[in-house]
C-alpha cells in the first residue's frame, strides 16, 4: 500500500514538472474584449439566436434558433477573424445548457435588449 502511495505521488510530481504534459494549444480569438465592468461579469445585453450553431471546440457554446443568450462580453475584432461574443444560454427548453458560458458568432444573433453599454476595454487571457 505504501509503495502505491509513493508511486502516485511520484507520478503527480513528474506530471507537474514535465513541460510535455500540457493542454492543447488553441489560438486566441482576440487580444481585447468589451465589457460593462472590469471583470466582465455584468450582463451587457440579451440576444436571440437567428440560426443554430454547433460549437467547434470547448471555447464555444451550442445555440439553437430562437434561444435567448445573456451577453457578457464582445471580442474586439482583429484582422481576418470573425466577431464573437461571450454569453450563456437561457431558456426552459434548453435546461441542459443553462449556465454554460462560451463564445458564439455575433452574426448569428440579434440583440433584443441592451442592459448597459460595453464601454470597458479589457485584455483577454
Amino acid at each position: 500500500m505504501t509503495g502505491r502511495v509513493h508511486l502516485v505521488i511520484l507520478l503527480l510530481c513528474l506530471g507537474l514538472m514535465c513541460p510535455l504534459v500540457t493542454g492543447i494549444f488553441m489560438d486566441k480569438l482576440a487580444s481585447k474584449k468589451l465589457c460593462a465592468d472590469d471583470d466582465c461579469v455584468y450582463t451587457i445585453s440579451l440576444a436571440r439566436a437567428e440560426e443554430d450553431y454547433n460549437a467547434p471546440d470547448c471555447r464555444f457554446i451550442n445555440i439553437k434558433k430562437g434561444q435567448l443568450i445573456y451577453v457578457y462580453s464582445k471580442l474586439v475584432k482583429e484582422k481576418d477573424s470573425g466577431e464573437f461574443w461571450a454569453g450563456s444560454v437561457y431558456g426552459e427548453q434548453y435546461e441542459d445548457h443553462m449556465g454554460t458560458v462560451g463564445y458564439f458568432p455575433s452574426s448569428l444573433v440579434s440583440e433584443q435588449h441592451v442592459y448597459q453599454e460595453a464601454n470597458k476595454t479589457v485584455p483577454t487571457t
